[in-house]
């Protein structure tokens, strides 16, 4: 199986860990957190991993190199202008028919080899993993009608969403959709998928996962790494 790491983001929300790293060498106990999404990969059957990268691109070469350390071939697609999450992969000439594409920055226990043999029963062009995150509202809601009268009242309500992993897998012919040599990211994807009736489809995971380019997700993973570790990379 192949993957692309998209490793290419400032990482401005977790600014100052990221004034002088990039987002994926920002350490989760003593590793840093691709390094942990690269042991994974592995574990799971990866062999090869190309990283999509810009930003302190040198950096990325140099900690992570070709790979060997994780029994991986690792090699490097580099943009010389920001494309954005998607469009990137328009630089990668020899991808597989099928193959993951992958944030540098994700925690979960997500089953990856069930996700990508779902995508491919399923012959979709694309398969979201997607997570339940539940967002309060911390006050009292109220709702009118057109003449301003309350008709309804609600204290503090959650809502519900699913939500993008920023994990997927990706059909090759999907990328006929994206632009040659101009930004396109995922929002743009999946307007195009839904007025074109593409064939995406969600994969829904009810584990664990963090974004660890939230600076909330980041501090949660450093307090439990231990246990953390042990969902994503058991003996």
């Amino acid at each position: 199986m192949r993957a692309v790491i998209l490793a290419g983001g400032k990482g401005t929300r977790l600014r100052p860990f990221t004034a002088t790293l990039p987002k994926p060498l920002v350490p989760i106990g003593d590793r840093a957190v691709l390094e942990i999404v690269l042991q994974q990969l592995s574990n799971c059957g990866v062999t090869h991993v190309t990283m999509a990268v810009s930003h302190l691109a040198h950096l990325l070469q140099a900690y992570f190199g070709n790979g060997e350390k994780w029994n991986l071939k690792i090699d490097y697609s580099l943009e010389d202008k920001p494309l954005s999450t998607i469009a990137p992969l328009k630089l990668i000439p020899d991808l597989p028919e099928n193959f993951f594409v992958m944030n540098g920055d994700v925690l979960t226990d997500l089953n990856l080899v069930e996700l990508y043999e779902s995508h491919r029963r399923n012959d979709s062009d694309i398969t979201v993993a997607t997570f339940q995150r539940d967002d309060k509202i911390d006050f009292g809601v109220l709702d009118t009608d057109p003449d301003n009268k309350v008709v309804g009242f609600r204290e503090k309500p959650v809502y519900q969403f699913n939500v993008s992993m920023g994990v997927y897998v990706l059909n090759r012919r999907i990328l006929d959709m994206v632009p040659n040599d101009a930004p396109f990211g995922f929002d743009h994807l999946m307007y195009a998928c839904i007025e074109q009736n593409r064939k995406a489809i969600c994969y829904p995971h009810n584990g664990f996962w963090l974004d660890i380019g939230r600076p909330d997700d980041y501090a949660q993973a450093q307090e439990n790494i231990d246990e953390l570790l042990k969902l994503i990379l058991p003996d």
